[in-house]
């Protein structure tokens, strides 16, 4: 029979960091290669169909199709730690807190798979779930870790490690998180632009 754990989910963008990962990589390319700039066109295609579904997954995709796998591979480690700058004061001292509280710390992020584990690889969570990419095409997603799919992908994780999670608190700044946040017993909503609970 399966036990109950106490758990604790924390969003990343707007969350624990400043800035959303995703933006600012690309704002990272677009300063450092002419690849981007070519794909101008395309964003203005994706945007405009991000006004009819804005909750689609083709767009958010699409939108950055310019990342190539060489881009990630010339660029990620120097974005990774300039963005590290971006994390709240609080961050790292919040996920220590709640580890000592005797909880599992599960990191729940639409970013992907080639930035967030070495951007939180320091902060020590128990599981840190994003969204994996297909590594030929980084802008295709294998699985997207965003709304309700991440309650989906934490209970697949729990399952594989045979427990069922108790969520005792969940940190978000954004609605998408919705999902997430109704199934802790604590819902703590953070300002993205203060990193101060609401």
């Amino acid at each position: 029979m399966l036990k109950p754990v106490k758990v604790v989910l924390f969003d990343f963008d707007g969350t624990l960091s400043g800035r959303d990962t995703n933006m600012e990589f690309s704002r990272f390319c677009f300063r450092h290669s002419i690849r981007p700039w070519v794909f101008l066109p395309w964003m203005g295609v994706c945007a405009i169909v991000r006004l009819f579904n804005p909750g689609g997954i083709w767009w958010r995709q699409n939108i950055r199709r310019f990342i190539s796998a060489d881009l990630v591979r010339r660029f990620a480690k120097d974005f990774i730690k300039q963005h590290k700058r971006e994390r709240f004061g609080w961050a790292a001292d919040k996920v220590a807190d709640e580890r000592a509280r005797g909880n599992m710390v599960v990191l729940l992020t639409a970013s992907p798979d080639y930035l967030i584990p070495k951007l939180v690889g320091d902060m020590k969570f128990d599981a840190v779930i994003c969204s994996q990419m297909d590594s030929a095409r980084p802008w295709k997603y294998k699985t997207f870790c965003w709304g309700k799919n991440k309650v989906v992908l934490m209970d697949a994780w729990a399952r594989e490690h045979k427990f069922i999670p108790h969520v005792v608190r969940a940190y978000s700044d954004s609605k998408s998180d919705l999902p997430m946040m109704e199934i802790a017993d604590q819902q703590i909503w953070i300002n993205p632009k203060t990193g101060l609970p609401r």
